[in-house]
């Protein structure tokens, strides 16, 4: 994705980076605003949630992180 869109992070790169957890919430409040089913919350999104694994902070999301 990043190659071919010339763009320095991938879709799920950057949400990892800014935080699942972080999208759950802004999901579920637009959903609740707009009650539009483009932002329903993802069934793989409140898995990760609930596991723990909200992206670069927690060490794993999408991808799994080593510092």
């Amino acid at each position: 994705m990043k190659l071919g869109a010339g763009i320095p992070m991938g879709p799920l790169e950057l949400a990892d980076f800014t935080g699942l957890d972080n999208k759950k919430y802004i999901l579920a409040v637009m959903f609740e605003k707009t009650g539009n089913p483009a932002f329903r919350q993802i069934p793989i999104l409140d898995k990760f949630v609930r596991e723990g694994k909200i992206g670069r902070k927690s060490g794993e999301g999408f991808y799994k992180y080593d510092y």
